[in-house]
This record gives structure tokens, C-alpha cells and sequence, in this order.
């Protein structure tokens, strides 16, 4: 019996799952999608930058929300002087959001003046990410 409870809640939550997008665009009549960041490979910057430039082709910038959000050892893409500083700017233009994990930057000693100067902040990436899910966005971590 308890298997059984067990299949009927797992089907319940993958319905809701699919579902949560579809409501997501017919409140906002966007698409969310969040694009993670937390590792130092600049290969997977650049791949995370031309990932949110492929969604927003794709669907149209008017009819989606992109946020790229940055914490733990993804922290490089964000500072000042990432050597993909450039890119950030033309996400930002084009644009999507790009967010920084404080706590993240709190661990490693960080303040606002060693980041991107055009950058937004959320208090914890991880958080921003569950709550962005939990709201139906898609996420994904190139």
C-alpha cells in the first residue's frame, strides 16, 4: 500500500511540474528560464553566455525572462576584470538579468566594488534558483 502512495504522490508532483510553465506564461505570458553558473571553467561561461543569447533568440526577448545566476566558483565571471566582461554587458543590454550570490561573495570577502559594475545581487544563487523553479521557470545549468 505504501508503494502505491508513493507512485500516486510521485505522479502528482510530475504533473504539477509540467504544468507550472504553463502557468508561469499565461500570468506573465513569458517563458522563465534560469542559467546557472558556479563553476571557474571559463568554457562553461561562454557556453552559459551563449546559452541565454539562444533562448532569447529563440523565443524573442519580449517573451522570455532569462536570468543567469552566479555563485560559488563561478564568481570570476561576475568581477570586475573577468575577461568576459564584454559578454556581460551584452547580456545585461539584451536584456536578461545577472545576478551575483552575496553569500558567496561574503565567504570570499567580496563587496559590490570588486563586481561587475551593471550586475544585480540576490542574497543566496542556490535560493534564487529553488524559488525561481518552484515558480514554474525552467533551469539550466550549461
Amino acid at each position: 500500500m505504501k508503494r502505491r502512495n508513493l507512485w500516486v504522490a510521485a505522479a502528482a508532483a510530475a504533473l504539477t511540474l509540467m504544468a507550472a510553465p504553463a502557468a508561469i506564461a499565461q500570468t506573465t505570458g513569458k517563458l522563465g528560464v534560469v542559467v546557472q553558473v558556479s563553476d571557474d571553467n571559463e568554457k562553461t561561461w561562454h557556453q552559459a553566455l551563449n546559452v541565454v543569447r539562444n533562448i532569447q533568440n529563440e523565443y524573442g526577448k519580449d517573451k522570455v525572462e532569462v536570468e543567469l545566476v552566479v555563485f560559488g566558483n563561478g564568481v570570476g565571471l561576475l568581477k570586475f576584470d573577468s575577461p568576459l566582461a564584454n559578454r556581460i554587458d551584452d547580456t545585461l543590454a539584451n536584456g536578461a538579468q545577472v545576478l551575483m550570490c552575496q553569500n558567496t561573495m561574503k565567504a570570499r570577502q567580496l563587496t559590490p566594488a570588486d563586481m561587475h559594475a551593471k550586475i544585480g545581487y540576490v542574497k543566496a544563487g542556490v535560493v534564487e534558483i529553488i524559488e525561481k523553479q518552484r515558480q514554474g521557470w525552467a533551469v539550466l545549468r550549461p
